[in-house]
């Protein structure tokens, strides 16, 4: 069975160029052209990645977003302009899984709605971790800090799980890449540092002096020492 995906932009040509690759690269495409008949498309279809433009009629994308992380863990790729620095920042911690900056190459977007597909669809991350106050639940995707659940997307879990598995090592942006955005990462290496900078805000106490992940200037990530 073809992996369905659902293709949404108010740009009808940008839709339907990327509906004609998708289907020729082995993908079932569904179409919307506005927030709303997004979600009714959504839970009509359900598809098993959405490619999401941010700047939507009726409904925002970010909306859309949302909306759908009520319900579900669906991978979202959104597609973003490529000013808008705060639109990524946001989309990544509503919950989408990676993004797109317009203009884009077809042949990219299909590489990475595979690599998300390919990523998500892993069932287990390993074993539970308990460092200090923080503990991950890989089975649940579950994370605690000072026995508080803090709900994070599935590529902020991914690139906590992975520091933690490896207490202390020092990560580079490539292979944190790996995990949050599988093979194909080219140019985008500072998508770590959003997922970070989104991360932190979710479970440092205080954002601006981490200690859970931890900084290695020039270099990447490593994760902290929490008591």
């Amino acid at each position: 069975m073809r992996p369905k995906v659902l293709v949404v932009d108010d740009e009808t040509g940008i839709v339907e160029m990327i509906r004609k690759f998708l289907e020729k690269d082995g993908f079932a495409v569904s179409c919307a052209y506005d927030g709303v008949t997004a979600l009714q498309v959504f839970h009509r279809e359900r598809p098993d990645i959405v490619v999401l433009d941010v700047m939507l009629p009726k409904m925002s994308g970010m909306e859309v977003l949302s909306r759908i992380r009520e319900e579900t863990q669906v991978p979202v790729l959104l597609l973003t302009a490529r000013s808008m620095e705060e639109d990524k920042i946001t989309g990544l911690g509503l919950g989408a899984d990676d993004y797109v900056t317009k203009p884009f190459s077809l042949r990219e977007l299909a590489l990475r709605i595979r690599a998300i597909m390919r990523r998500t669809s892993v069932s287990s991350l390993g074993k539970p971790i308990v460092a200090g106050d923080l503990a991950l639940d890989p089975e649940k995707m579950e994370v605690h800090v000072a026995g508080r659940k803090v709900d994070l997307t599935r590529a902020e879990f991914q690139l906590l799980m992975m520091l933690y598995s490896r207490p202390g090592k020092v990560f580079t942006r490539e292979e944190l890449l790996t995990v949050v955005a599988g093979d194909i990462y080219e140019s985008y290496e500072r998508t770590i540092d959003t997922h970070v900078w989104s991360l932190r805000r979710k479970i440092e106490p205080d954002p601006s002096k981490p200690k859970y992940v931890l900084t290695v200037f020039g270099v990447g990530y490593k994760s902290g020492n929490p008591t």
